[in-house]
Parts: structure tokens; sequence; C-alpha cells
């Protein structure tokens, strides 16, 4: 506090001395800096993206996309470092100022960092393709999130050192409360365990069709504290990782197929004859469907019903996506519905026949 009404009283000497002609070049310094600031990163954006479209590589260009604002920022900083260091106040002032420019450096590399840790094909698909690793998606955006958080974490690290906070008493004292601090986050801390195990696991990945318990849907991300699956009514479900981790999850999206199993209902009335040709020609029909998995199709006679004779139709469709499902499900049932006219075969709808012992006697009432 000391330093800081000295360094008030400095400026406020010297501004009884200091001449307005010096002010003012000052000021057209920092507003020079600010009217031209776009136009010379846009300048110097420009001769840096002539190298990098040379090169093959796609890198340079991602890392030009993430420190264009800050670039621009930086040199209005930059005019306001000069300016103030031209009105040449005490040496204990521009001491100060330069740590706050240094900071402030600091912080936009920081910002242009965290972009790009953002950028899943600088991270991962560099890395796929030099080391062979298969990463998978639900691998990029959590490892994305851990490298920002470290980068925020190192960055106010590092601006605390400038301006004298040693950080390390910080973080030994930080060992002392640490066991109540892991009582009081242990749902936290039992979720980021979840996430790390889901991602070891890799029970699914980002855009997989999975069940648990009593969600079904598409996973859409995954964080440090929860999964979040869109349900196929559109709404979003948050699960806590922990509770994901010690459920059942089913992922159908890893099944490359899909079962197919239901009745076919025939009226009695029927003939022998036609039911056989039904169901040959059915099971030629789905043996024939490029969608059907041909190495498993049950398409039998299997039982008299209440009011059916019920043919039973057991195949795999060759798709995990359910909305290419629903389509080739309807295209089949289509298929089914032609034979059935074709061979002049009625389906089957529940119905009840009574049957009296005595002959009912017709009366006309008409002329009662």
């Amino acid at each position: 506090m000391e330093n800081l009404i000295s360094t008030l009283n400095t400026i406020s000497s010297y501004y009884n001395t200091v001449t307005l002609e010096r002010i003012g070049l000052a000021f057209l310094m920092f507003f020079t800096f600010l009217l031209f600031k776009n136009i010379i990163s846009k300048y110097i954006f420009k001769i840096l993206t002539s190298f990098t479209s040379k090169t093959k590589s796609t890198i340079d260009d991602d890392i030009l996309k993430a420190f264009r604002k800050p670039m621009s920022s930086f040199i209005m900083i930059l005019g306001i470092y000069i300016s103030l260091r031209y009105l040449d106040f005490s040496e204990s002032f521009n001491q100060t100022l330069l740590k706050f420019f240094k900071s402030a450096v600091i912080i936009l590399i920081a910002k242009g960092l965290y972009k790009l840790e953002g950028t899943y094909s600088i991270i991962f698909d560099r890395m796929e393709y030099k080391l062979n690793i298969n990463t998978t998606k639900i691998l990029k955006p959590f490892f994305s999130k851990t490298l920002r958080v470290f980068t925020i974490a190192i960055t106010i690290a590092i601006v605390a050192e400038e301006f004298g906070y040693h950080i390390s008493a910080f973080i030994a004292g930080l060992g002392l409360g640490g066991l109540a601090i892991a009582m009081a986050a242990k749902d936290t801390l039992a979720n980021i365990f979840g996430g790390i195990t889901i991602i070891m696991d890799k029970p699914f990945d980002i855009g997989d069709w999975i069940k648990s318990e009593e969600t079904e849907g598409v996973v859409e991300d995954i964080n440090f504290r929860s999964t979040k699956v869109r349900t196929f009514d559109k709404a979003l479900v948050t699960i806590p990782n922990a509770k994901l981790a010690d459920s059942p999850i089913i992922n159908y999206s890893r099944r490359g197929v899909r079962r197919i199993n239901f009745h076919l209902g025939i009226t009695y009335g029927t003939p022998v004859k036609k039911m056989k040709e039904c169901i040959h020609d059915i099971e030629k029909m789905l043996i024939n469907h490029e969608k059907v998995e041909n190495d498993f199709i049950v398409v039998r006679f299997e039982e008299f019903n209440d009011s059916s004779l019920d043919i039973l139709l057991y195949f795999f469709i060759k798709t995990s996506d359910y909305e290419e499902l629903l389509t080739i499900k309807q295209d089949i049932n289509f298929n089914i519905m032609e034979i059935l006219e074709e061979r002049k075969v009625s389906v089957a709808f529940p119905s009840t026949s009574i049957y009296f012992e005595n002959k009912l006697e017709a009366k006309n009432y008409m002329n009662e």
C-alpha cells in the first residue's frame, strides 16, 4: 500500500512539471496504435498466411487462426505501454508497468493456446497419423478440456510469480487442507474418476447410440463431471459420470446390425398352399434384400393363435443408425404387403366368433 501511495504521489508531482506537448504526443501514440491495430494485424496475418499456404500441413493454419485476435489485442496493449513509457514516470512506476505489460502478453499467449487446444485436428489428427494411435471422439474433447485447465493454471502461476507471489507456499498449504477438500468434493472427484474410467474402457463414443438404465439416446458430449445424451424425443439428459460408469451400458452403434423379431398374423381361412407360398416369397425377399444380413433368416409358420395363423419373422438389419433402421423396416413391411396382396392373403386382426347351439329364427319386425 505504501508503494502504491508513493507511486501516486510521484505521478501527481510529475503532472505538475510535464509539458502539455509530451502528454499530447503520448495520446497521439496511443490513438495511432488504437486506430491502426486492425490494419496492422491484418497485414501481418496476410504475410504469415502467404507462407503457411505453401505448406502441406494444416497445423500452421490452425495456429494463425488461434492467435489472430490475440495479435490484434497485443498491438493495442503495446500502444498503451509505449505511450505510458514515453511520459517517463518514476523508475518504480516503469517497473510496475513492465510487469503489467509482461502479464498481458502472457495472458494473450494463453488465450491463443486456449483456442488452439479446442482445435481437435491439431491435437489428435496428426497424432493419429504420425503415431498410428486410434483416439476416440470422446477422448478428444476430454483431453482438450484437460489441456485448457492446465493452460489456465500455468498462466495464473506465471502471472502471480511476475508480481512476486510465490505459489509454492500456497500449494504446500493446500496439502494441509487436502483431506477436508477431498471430503467436501467427493462427489465431484467421483465423477472425474468416472469420466476417466469411461475414457479408459471406451464403452461408447460421441455420436454412439447407447442405452443405460432408463436413458436411451445419442451421446453428445462428455466432460469432467457428466455425460450428455440426446434422447430420441430431443431431450438432453445429463448423467453423472460416476453413475454412468457403474451402470450397464448397451451400445447399439457397436453392434453393426439390428435384430428384427415379430409375428405376422394371417387369417384362419387362408389355404395351406397360399401360406407356404407367402412364407417362401417373404423369405426370398429378405434373402435378396441388400440391407438384411443373410447369415440368419427365419420365416416359419410358428403357431395357431387365438385369431390368426402366426408366421415368425426373425432376421438382422445391417445398420446401427436408428433413422436408417426405421426406413429399412418400412421398406420390408411394404414388400411384405405386396406379397400378401399378390397372393390374395389377408392379415388377421383380433376378433371373436360366437356360435349358437340353437338356430336363430329371423323375424320380420317391419310387418308387426
